[in-house]
């Protein structure tokens, strides 16, 4: 107790002297609550410790924070970290060799710390090369190493042309001599192959030498080999290549490149795990060669993983070089990204071109280095900068070679790993010898890097029993350290005394104890509740009320600390508000205040000067309209004795004096020379103005010219006539008075005309009174017209409120219920800014739109924070307001801030100030204009300019669904606070009438999908007649992702109903799909929208105002087209050559046929044939070839009967121009075909020929110039005709310029353009140019498409998302956010970040997430510009519905761990493919995660022993043991129980590598055994690729046949459509199509889609119904005929139309979802004759069910069809099956059989497989007991309980048995054993069992 007393009353001193770190950082140091000096220095770089005894301050915080609390700096302790260069020797550049520099440095560093190091290297053009090829000697090689043979003298000069420093050796490798892999049989062991050699693992044939020609002769004696499976051990090979450095001959300081050949897929870690040669011991990673190079250990140890390949290379500085061919290149190109770096070659089938390849992957090594931190302890992050500083990506250093380079490497510290600090973990990761070096060089630098611990001195010598704690505890640093039962900051309380003083606990001025804000502790102490919020001895500092500046607590630049700022250096003041330094008030000269005021809290306060100044006190002669007008009065006044300013008092406050001089200076020699007519003589004077030449003094110097100039004065003999108009003026006055007294009308037009004797303007409504139907109302305002009379001079603001409800009185119910003044309601705000308005303020996507909202928010938020309980303005638009006078071209703002109703005054009164002002805090707004408006009241103003005599008044109506009928709006005009106006019509009524609907408008449904080909989309609108009569509504479409003029042609219009008619139809004309989109490969789904709107004659809206129309696009075919629509030849050309080009669809061949029309000399016709790939062909016509002379003339080729899978783009046809021409020079010939000399002949009747050599470039993403040089003539002007690529020409734009150039504006970015520009004069236009085509440039991309989530777990989901609408580009990646977060979606947690470089992957799958937890996740995409908008959504998974069956099972789904860091590669690719990570390894394959980001942790125990290791599933990228367990979301769950019978003192041997049993698998599923594949025969069991780790025990397939394909795939498009794909199967001939098949699952029309293009895999069906279930059936073909099919069933589920169960709802979410069949099955063996089958009850059966179906058949026939009918309708059913045959497969199926019918059939393919036990019978039993969890993606889960009897069992003792329970989650493994005694007698027996069961 007094321990924890002692901790507790040092956590008080803490927490009441709490001191924030500054607004820029966290303050790490005191979050700590470092106990101790030591604890204190090692919380992070720049804390500090306080040793101070008589301090009262955080003893731990940051070195500045410690120095304001007034530490005095002899008791500050801190520590440093230090730097030392160990080696550095200089490059050598006439040394051919790698080299870095410096080559050794030692580091230390404070947790937290950064530090860089800039590093040289060096690479030699051509430095020392060992070239090790690696072969496959498998037969299917034979005719390659016959090539490689023959390529002695190339491979020579490869080498050479490579490095003049070299060797080259030689490998070869088959695969272990063990089954499966090898025929056992020993004629096979002595020749597999006639002419072959013996199989073997791998000899290391020719070692490293210089000699090419011995290398040559020792190759030739070597002969091919061979094995049985496909794969290849080639890991191995690489394995002992890499590890075998002196019997390979690996030099040092050499490249090391190894070239791994090969046709076949590879062998990995785990492979070697088989029921024949039992599971081999892990890899140990050593050299294992004998003297003649053969490697010895091959059939005594496992394959390495590929982890441990990507480690050993690295170490070892060798290079991988891939040269596959086609059949595998996919396998090698996924393997090669798990290496730092690694290049793939493709090799022709008999490798040929091997040289070739092997040079370009070289070439591309040297260009795509990086840099590494290999052995990079897991305390430190590395990054790699660039010389500009900026961070490298992988590929992006580009030394070139022979000259030196540099890097900047940055090593970091950190300071938590996994909630754990640095300094408490294992030593082994806090320090460490890291390379840094290039991934190409074979030496770098060696950095000793370690974390810096320090321990202080203080603590080795505390003071014991000291005074200053009462004698009962130490000192320690400055510190108490209290005694066993003694407690508080001086130890002066017992920790053993009754319960707290609570009177000791409160303060002075409170009667509740610390304060009331936090619970009294023994000794008198008080622990806050809220330690962030409250502090102090008592609690009673609230650390969130100090003064604030601009809303900022201590203005942000400083921190709360007992009730007043502690401010930051540089800053004081009350609220931290004033800048210590004078910086802020310095002029453009240096001076304070321009030496005229002084500096106040860094704002000059300047005095007065009669001037306008600058806030730097300088004159502001900008504001006055210049430095003359600025400086006129004074000179005027100081000079003359007049002008404004003459009197005395004004005069002396001019902040200069003049000096009066008889000759100025130059105007070039001053800033300004003045001059100015004085009003008082009509004289002119001059003046010069400049800066004294004193700096010091800001003033200045103004000299004016002694002599005015005056004019001369004749004209004094106008005084007397201007006496005398004055007089006839005034007699014309009093006889107007006289008038006007009589006739009061003129007497008003009197004023009008004389303003000396008008009464003044007047101001008023137009109108008395305004009638509105509520029905016909298009907006909730209502212009109403002010009007002013009089003289429109001078400016006059008019105030206005406006009354709801003025109708009822103050009786009405109504009006007796009076609203609560502290509800919170909007108040619809509306200012008029001080910018022009633009339209593109009014698009919400606008960039200009968004800058201004933010700056209106972030303006008026800080405004109105003034008023309580105000919250954030939101929904802020903008507008023009039309007839406002001369500001009608301002941008109107309109918002809504939502406040207290009763601040409704205080809101008005705040706007008005403000507007009067002129400014919104920073914001401009213009005076004279505002509304303020609640829901039955608002007040504003208007303005009337100089010449206006009407404004509009915009009211609010305050429309609402509880008005009366019939209600009435009072509109005022208050008063006229600005100008002479008098109010005239004040008052004005406006009426609204409520009338009841007589007819209701609406769309049948929410939705709608038609296809192109229709054509037309024809959209019915109905109408509920509630009162016949004749009515209207108006309908309009709008884009969503389909676009008009490219997709559909946008409608717009009214539709008229007559009398009694209910429907009509909309029709919109559907367009066919562009070139452009056909050449996009993931097409989005195109849509847009009809909206209903003003409903006339009394109508209204119904229930679905607005429908979403899709367009359906039909299946992709190629397109055929001419390149060009005119071809230009002459008649001396030789031939002419017309090309077609193809688009679209490339990968299948396609023909399309040709033919002349309207030709004199020939008819011709004939086909085009494109094959594979093939983009462009030529069409190619001899004219010498043909009767006749050659003629000019024009002709027609046309494009006719294109292939099925085809069909004819926009230029079906071509005209071919022969005009007459003359012999050309070969370079003029050449130059013609090149385009750059037009082939026009002579124009006749006057028109002009094309204009010449037309040029198009880019000059932005939207933006196009033309140029073309003039064509001979007088042109009067140019055309341009340009239209989107694909689209036809009849809708080009066309553009009239006057120039030879022409800029086009307002395209689309990253758009093909064709463009052609014709040149006109007065007899018309001439010639066009040649089609010239151009693309803009790229521009960021738009959001991405809707995020859609399928939900594995409450804390799994798989989060995809649609390609932009707009992707300005290409997109090269995208990036997620997601971040946790509250109701009011404020951040709770960090965000974590992953980065997805491969586009096509727009899928991640993201595990670890919060439990129950809100998320929200934001995605955007990038292009080359830049990083594009967030698409963002939230969701929570604990509220969704898990659909784990739902999942598509797709290789290459990026897989990223909540809970890992947040850099971007905390994630990998995940490919079923190619990666696998052991379960069953005693060591990790990874030392570390630069390999491949993975946490291993598992724990096992033995008895008698321990053993400690960790795996995490989630991060590395696949947990296999024979079949998948790990993908892409889900579950799979295996349960073993296996029981060994054993006695005492046997010899019997079971080995146990890394908790995995050696035994015998006993009872077999089919998809185990490729032998027992067939049609028609479906593994319901494991949804993924059939293993191949059993040998073929039973009859093969056919030869030739293929297999199953593997991984069937669904993916949900839409509620209705839905991606089928497949992963290619086995077969040893070529696959020529695929065949799938669908039908509805109960039953119906059966489907078929033939795939004749084998590259193909995958299908989009769009004829699905929304929730129903589908059965689809995949299978291959080759020339041997169909393999077996894969079948599949799923649903598509989503929400429907209740009215339309076939429609679903537009913008709902869907889901996948499996059906619900029986099952699946469980198979126990109970003899070797007899089994019980069992199932469980189907999840959603069709109907009640009434019992069962089974069936039971051998699978490969021989015997009867055996039915067995089961009456049961439990959760789980079983069956005993008697009278079976040992080793033999058979096949069963359940159906259910319910009310509706039977349903789907659950199908198991099983054998019991017998063993020896005859030598069983006398030996008592152990049991061993295993249970596995593991993750699959289909939330599989199979339970497998195997008993069988072994012998004598050394690991465990008599009778004992061991129980093993391993339970695997997302990230986490544990085991746990326990110890049973069991008795068990067993005779002769063998026992089998096996259970398998989903889990959904």
């Amino acid at each position: 107790m007094g321990r924890w007393t002692l901790h507790l009353s040092v956590g008080i001193a803490l927490v009441a002297v709490l001191l924030t770190c500054s607004y820029a950082e966290e303050n790490y140091c005191f979050a700590s609550r470092a106990s101790s000096c030591s604890e204190c220095l090692q919380a992070g770089v720049g804390c500090a410790y306080c040793s101070e005894e008589t301090y009262n301050g955080p003893r731990c915080d940051l070195h500045k924070n410690i120095i304001v609390h007034g530490c005095q700096a002899a008791s500050i302790i801190t520590v440093k970290s230090s730097r030392e260069i160990l080696k550095s020797e200089s490059i050598d550049v006439n040394l051919q060799k790698s080299q870095v520099s410096p080559q050794s440095t030692m580091m230390t560093f404070l947790p937290g710390e950064e530090k860089n190091m800039t590093v040289q290297v060096f690479a030699p053009e051509k430095g020392p090369l060992d070239l090790y090829i690696l072969m496959d000697f498998s037969n299917s090689m034979e005719d390659d190493l016959t090539n490689l043979k023959n390529m002695g003298k190339d491979l020579a000069s490869l080498v050479k042309k490579l490095s003049n420093d070299y060797t080259i050796g030689f490998g070869e490798f088959v695969d272990k001599v063990i089954e499966p892999q090898t025929d056992m049989r020993p004629i096979k062991l002595k020749q597999p192959w006639p002419n072959s050699d013996p199989p073997f693992a791998f000899k290391n044939v020719i070692k490293l030498t210089s000699n090419v020609g011995e290398f040559t002769q020792e190759l030739q004696k070597e002969r091919i080999s061979g094995n049985l499976d496909a794969p290849e051990g080639g890991f191995d090979a690489i394995l002992q290549a890499a590890v075998c450095g002196d019997k390979i001959g690996w030099r040092e300081g050499s490249t090391h490149l190894l070239v791994f050949s090969t046709e076949s897929a590879f062998h990995y870690e785990a492979d070697g795990a088989n029921v024949l040669a039992g599971v081999l011991p892990r890899n140990d990673e050593q050299c294992h060669l004998d003297k003649d190079g053969s490697y010895t250990k091959a059939t005594e140890q496992d394959y390495p993983s590929i982890p441990t390949l990507v480690r050993l290379l690295g170490k070892n500085n060798i290079i991988p070089i891939f040269a596959v061919t086609d059949h595998s290149y996919t396998y090698y190109q996924k393997l090669k990204e798990y290496f730092p770096i690694a290049e793939v070659g493709l090799l022709q089938q008999d490798s040929s071109n091997i040289l070739e390849v092997m040079e370009t992957a070289f070439t591309n090594i040297r260009a795509k280095m990086s840099i590494r931190a290999e052995d990079r302890p897991k305390a430190f992050e590395a990054k790699f900068l660039k010389e500009s500083g900026q961070i490298a990506k992988y590929g992006e250093f580009n030394f070139q070679p022979g000259k030196i380079g540099s890097f900047v490497t940055q090593l970091k510290a950190q300071r938590m790993i996994d909630e754990n600090h640095v300094c408490k973990m294992d030593p082994n990761e806090n320090k460490r010898v890291m390379r840094v070096k290039p991934t190409t060089f074979s030496t770098g630098v060696m950095v000793d890097a370690s974390i810096l611990c320090p321990t202080c001195d203080c603590e080795k010598s505390p003071i014991r029993n000291a005074p200053r704690c009462n004698g009962k505890g130490d000192l320690v640093c400055g510190k108490c350290r209290c005694h066993g039962g003694w407690v508080g900051p001086f130890c002066n309380c017992s920790g053993s005394g009754s319960a707290a003083d609570i009177n000791q606990c409160k303060a002075k001025e409170t009667d509740e104890p610390c304060s009331g804000r936090g619970e009294c502790q023994e000794c008198g102490t008080c622990i806050c509740y809220n330690p962030n919020q409250f502090e102090g001895p008592y609690c009673e500092y609230d650390k969130t009320q100090c003064q604030r500046h601009a809303g900022f607590l201590c203005n942000d630049r400083g921190s709360c600390v007992k009730g007043q700022c502690a401010c930051s250096e540089g800053w004081t003041g009350n609220a931290c508000e004033c800048p210590t330094s004078s910086q802020t008030c310095l002029d453009s000269k240096g001076v304070i205040c321009g030496g005229r005021g002084k500096c106040v809290c860094g704002r000059c306060e300047c005095s007065d000067s009669g001037m306008e100044l600058t806030s730097a006190c300088e004159p502001n002669f900008q504001a006055q309209l210049g430095v003359c007008e600025g400086t006129r009065t004074c000179v005027q006044c100081q000079a003359w004795k007049t002008g404004e300013m003459k009197e005395t008092e004004k005069c002396d406050k001019c902040p200069f004096k003049v000096i009066m001089v008889d000759e100025l200076k130059k105007k070039e020699e001053v800033i300004e020379s003045c001059s100015f007519r004085d009003e008082d003589d009509d004289c002119t004077y001059h003046y010069t103005v400049d800066n004294l030449k004193d700096s010091e003094k800001n003033d200045l110097e103004v000299q004016v010219l002694k002599n005015k100039d005056c004019p001369p004065g004749s004209l004094l003999w106008l005084l007397p006539l201007i006496l005398f108009l004055l007089l006839l003026l005034a007699l014309l006055l009093l006889c107007c008075w006289k008038y006007c007294a009589c006739c009061k009308a003129c007497f008003q037009s009197c004023l009008a005309l004389l303003p000396c004797c008008r009464r003044g303007r007047m101001v008023g409504f137009k109108e008395d009174e305004y009638l509105l139907r509520q029905s016909l109302l298009t907006s909730d305002h209502l212009d109403t017209p002010m009007v002013r009379t009089g003289p429109p001079k001078g400016t006059d603001v008019v105030r206005w409120k406006v009354t709801d409800n003025v109708h009822r009185g103050p009786n009405h119910p109504q009006a007796l219920i009076k609203p609560n003044p502290k509800e919170t309601i909007p108040f619809p705000i509306s200012l008029r800014l001080n910018r022009l308005f633009s339209e593109s303020l009014t698009h919400p996507d606008s960039k200009e739109g968004d800058q201004l909202r933010k700056e209106v928010a972030d303006n008026l938020n800080e405004l109105y924070k003034q008023i309580p309980g105000a919250q954030k303005v939101q929904k802020t638009s903008f507008r023009s307001q039309r007839n406002a006078g001369k500001r009608q071209d301002y941008t109107i703002m309109d918002t809504v801030l939502s406040a207290p109703r009763s601040s409704y005054p205080d809101i008005v009164k705040l706007t008005e100030k403000n507007v009067q002002s002129g400014n919104f805090h920073d914001m401009k707004v213009v005076p004279g204009y505002y509304t303020v408006a609640t829901d039955r009241e608002a007040a504003g103003a208007i303005e009337f300019q100089e010449g206006v005599e009407s404004v509009d008044v915009h009211v609010p109506l305050f429309v609402k669904d509880e008005d009366d009928d019939k209600k009435q709006l009072l509109v005022e005009a208050v008063d006229v606070p600005l100008g002479i106006a008098e109010i005239g019509k004040r008052l004005v009524n406006i009426t609204i009438i409520k009338e009841h609907a007589s007819s209701v408008f609406s769309f049948l449904q929410p939705s709608y999908t038609y296809s192109r080909k229709d054509g037309v989309a024809k959209i019915p609108v109905s109408r509920e007649i509630i009162e016949d009569g004749r009515t209207q509504v108006a309908y309009r479409s709008r884009d969503l992702t389909a676009k008009d003029k490219k997709d559909y042609l946008t409608v717009e219009g009214d539709l008229t109903y007559l009398p009694g008619e209910t429907q009509k139809i909309v029709p919109v004309r559907l367009l066919e799909l562009s070139e452009k989109d056909g050449l996009l490969e993931d097409k989005q789904v195109k849509q847009f929208v009809m909206d209903l709107s003003n409903p006339r004659q009394g109508a209204k809206l119904g229930r679905y105002p607005r429908t979403t129309v899709t367009i359906a696009d039909l299946p992709e075919h190629s397109v055929m087209a001419f390149k060009k629509g005119t071809q230009n030849f002459t008649t001396t050309d030789p031939t002419y050559t017309i090309p077609v080009v193809r688009t679209h669809s490339t990968e299948t061949p396609a023909t399309v046929k040709w033919r002349t029309k309207k030709a004199q000399r020939f008819e011709l016709s004939g086909p085009l044939k494109f094959s594979p790939g093939e983009t462009e062909k030529n069409i190619v016509i001899d004219p010498k070839a043909h009767p006749r002379p050659i003629q000019p003339e024009t002709f027609q080729l046309e494009l006719f009967e294109p292939s099925t899978n085809a069909s004819i783009g926009d230029k079906k046809t071509t005209v071919v121009n022969v005009t007459d021409g003359v012999p050309r020079s070969p370079e003029i010939e050449q130059n013609v075909h090149k385009g750059f000399i037009p082939m026009k002949g002579t124009s006749p009747g006057g028109h002009l020929l094309s204009p010449e050599n037309p040029k198009a470039v880019a000059t932005g993403p939207r933006s196009i110039r033309l140029n073309w040089e003039p064509p001979p003539g007088n042109p009067m002007g140019y055309k341009v005709k340009y239209w989107i690529y694909g689209d036809p020409e009849k809708n080009a734009q066309v553009l009239d310029v006057k120039t030879p150039h022409a800029d086009l504006t307002n395209l689309y970015p990253y758009c093909d353009y064709e463009m052609r520009v014709c040149a006109y004069n007065s007899v018309g236009n001439g010639y066009d140019t040649d089609v010239v085509t151009c693309q803009t440039m790229e521009d960021v991309p738009g959001e991405p498409g809707r995020l859609a989530f399928n939900v594995i777990s409450p804390t799994v989901t798989q989060l995809s998302w649609a390609e932009p609408a707009e992707t300005n580009g290409n997109i090269t990646a995208y990036e997620v956010i997601y971040t946790p977060i509250d109701d009011d979606m404020k951040p709770v947690g960090p965000a974590k970040k992953v980065k997805i470089d491969n586009p096509k992957k727009r899928m991640l799958l993201i595990e670890n997430l919060q439990n129950a937890q809100t998320y929200q996740y934001k995605v955007r995409a990038k292009n080359s510009v830049g990083w594009g908008p967030f698409r963002d959504a939230t969701i929570n998974l604990a509220s969704q519905p898990a659909r784990p069956l739902s999942i598509p099972i797709i290789p290459d789904v990026p897989i990223v761990d909540a809970e890992a860091g947040d850099e971007y590669d905390g994630y990998l690719m995940y490919s079923n493919e190619v990666l696998k990570s052991p379960v069953g390894s005693k060591t990790p394959s990874v030392s570390g995660d630069d390999y491949m980001n993975g946490r291993w942790e598992q724990n096992f125990l033995f008895p008698g022993g321990s053993g400690t290791r960790n795996l995490s599933a989630s991060s590395s990228p696949m947990s296999t043991l024979s079949s998948n367990y790990r993908g892409a979301g889900g579950s799979y769950t295996t349960e073993t129980t296996t029981t060994y019978l054993s006695g005492p003192g046997g010899s019997r041997r079971q080995d146990l590598i890394g908790g995995v049993h050696t035994s015998d698998v006993i009872l077999r599923k089919r998809s185990e055994n490729r032998g027992y594949m067939e049609e028609n025969i479906r593994d319901s069991i494991v949804m993924g690729d059939p293993s191949s780790k059993f040998p073929d025990l039973d009859a093969r397939l056919a030869p030739g046949i293929p297999d199953t394909p593997s991984r069937l795939v669904f993916s949900a498009l839409g509620p209705t459509a839905l991606k089928v794909s497949w992963q290619e199967p086995h077969c040893e001939k070529d696959i020529l199509g695929y065949c799938v098949l669908y039908q509805l699952l109960n039953g119906g029309e059966m489907k078929r889609i033939n795939v004749t293009n084998p590259a193909q895999n995958s299908v989009i069906i769009q004829d699905l119904l929304p929730n129903h279930s589908y059965l689809f059936k995949v299978k291959a073909q080759s020339q041997e005929g169909w393999g077996p099919e894969r079948e599949g069933v799923i649903t598509i589920e989503s929400a429907v139309d209740p009215k339309s169960p076939l429609s679903p709802v537009p913008g709902s979410p869907f889901t996948l979802s499996t059906p619900s069949a029986p099952g699946p099955l469980v198979f126990t063996a109970l003899s070797p004759d007899s089994l019980q089958l069992s199932w469980e009850k189907p999840r959603k059966p069709t109907g009640e069910i009434l019992g069962y179906v089974v069936t039971c058949e051998q699978l490969h026939g021989g015997g009867d069809m055996r039915t067995f009918k089961v009456n049961s309708d439990g959760a789980e059913t079983s069956l005993t099956v008697p009278k079976l045959t040992e080793n033999m497969p058979y096949k069963f199926k359940v159906q259910a059989q319910t009310t509706q019918g039977f349903g789907p059939e659950r199908e198991g393919i099983i054998t019991i497989e017998s063993q020896d036990g005859s030598a069983l019978s006398q030996h008592s039993s152990q049991s061993m007991t295993r249970r596995e969890v593991f993750h699959m993606p289909t939330e599989v889960s199979t339970r497998t309980n195997i008993s069988h009897t072994t012998l004598d069992d050394p690991f465990f003792s008599d009778g004992m048995m061991m129980t093993t329970q391993h339970t695997e989650t997302s990230g986490m493994v544990t085991r746990q054993i326990t110890k049973e005694v069991v008795q068990r007698g067993v005779m002769g027996a063998t026992t089998v069992t096996k259970k398998m069961f989903y889990e959904s």
